[in-house]
């Protein structure tokens, strides 16, 4: 007898990834430009690999505390300390695997099934199944080409309801290159306080910005700072997504040490010599330096390269590594845009829709990649634009 398949609700609802259908697509075209992948297209700085050789020699591959080694804590919390708030310290941080998991620690540790917590739109869409897991509900929150797609407080003022418990942040956001400002965030802050909610702030791109643009946390005001949860990783600013390694800092010890003990349920631990090296990667910003003045030409390749495009226009991203053009001139939705791209201009890149509803309309590009792959993205979509649309301005 065939056995049935067996699935929880929770597992069959868990939300879908648009971004994965054009991998998929992808795959059938070889040769195209891929402008999809968001890590960056550096190699891990060759200090931070001897480091974790170091330690492997040393036999640093042991389990390590739940909450983390404690040189790497406190390298984290000085870190915010010179930063944000004079109080932090180590025990006010745990290491996690990746932002990713202390996404779903800190909303296990904050959030009831039948919570709310409100979310950017567009946004990762990742948001939506980490709430999905611990039972709460992610709602989008409208953000605005017309305010460089800056969530605004009285946006997330008219998405609050009575189960609405926590916000999520995301400056320099995924996938439109925003980052919030100072105003911005006092502004946020104000509703915030009034509304008694949570905020978790997810920071992975906050050394990548650009034009002399300065990131300004919600945790550095102080009227929030106890209900403000940062999270960070070394992935995208040490080019470390391979190794899986982030963290959380809370404004209080004991929320570390509950989500240690969940920690101990969902991974344990993180690797020790993985630990090490991040501890080691801490002690200079040289190479994230260089990466982010690569990164701001090929921002300039490709985004005058778009909006030299007869249909397209496109805002310099403050931040991230992220493009996300406007394409709503050309009559079609953006999945249906990307694939025209895919098939007929051989360059892959993600709908807006992927990322949520505002989404629709918009591509999105990252230009983590080489000066050739990006000129030559560029002369491949303007040729097909210019062949399939010669009548567009």
């Amino acid at each position: 007898m065939e056995q049935k398949l067996y699935m929880s609700d929770r597992a069959k609802n868990y939300p879908a990834s648009g971004i994965r259908k054009m991998f998929d697509l992808a795959a059938q075209y070889p040769e195209a430009i891929k402008l999809t992948v968001g890590e960056p297209n550096f190699d891990t700085p060759q200090y931070i690999k001897e480091a974790a050789k170091k330690a492997i020699d040393e036999g640093q591959t042991h389990y390590a505390p739940n909450a983390g080694i404690p040189e790497l804590r406190e390298a984290v919390a000085d870190k915010y300390r010179k930063r944000y708030w004079e109080g932090y310290t180590k025990d006010h941080v745990i290491i996690t695997v990746g932002t990713m998991e202390g996404l779903v620690l800190s909303m296990m540790l904050l959030l009831n099934p039948g919570d709310e917590i409100l979310v950017p739109d567009p946004c990762f869409p990742n948001y939506y199944g980490q709430a999905s897991i611990v039972g709460a509900r992610a709602v989008p929150v409208p953000t605005y080409e017309k305010y460089d797609y800056r969530m605004q407080a009285a946006d997330i003022e008219k998405a609050i309801t009575p189960h609405t418990r926590a916000l999520l942040l995301n400056s320099p956001c995924n996938p439109t290159g925003a980052v919030l400002t100072k105003e911005d965030i006092l502004a946020i802050a104000k509703v915030v306080q009034e509304h008694d909610l949570w905020v978790l702030t997810d920071e992975p791109y906050d050394a990548i910005v650009y034009d002399g643009v300065q990131p300004y946390s919600i945790a550095q005001v102080p009227e929030v700072r106890d209900r403000v949860m940062v999270l960070n990783s070394f992935s995208k600013s040490y080019a470390m997504t391979g190794w899986r390694i982030g963290y959380l800092v809370a404004p209080e010890p004991e929320y570390i040490k509950k989500m240690a003990q969940l920690q101990e349920g969902v991974a344990s631990c993180v690797s020790t010599f993985t630990q090490a090296a991040a501890t080691e990667a801490l002690k200079s910003t040289a190479c994230v330096d260089q990466m982010v003045a690569d990164y701001t030409r090929r921002r300039d390749i490709l985004v005058d390269g778009l909006n030299a495009i007869p249909g397209i226009t496109c805002r310099k991203s403050a931040g991230s590594f992220y493009a996300f053009p406007n394409i709503k001139a050309f009559g079609k939705t953006s999945q249906e845009f990307a694939e025209e791209l895919l098939k007929n201009a051989g360059v892959v890149t993600v709908p807006g829709s992927a990322f949520g509803d505002m989404g629709e309309g918009y591509l999105r590009l990252v230009f983590a990649n080489s000066d050739e792959n990006l000129k030559e993205a560029v002369r491949r979509i303007a040729d097909y634009v210019t062949r399939a649309y010669p009548n567009m301005k």
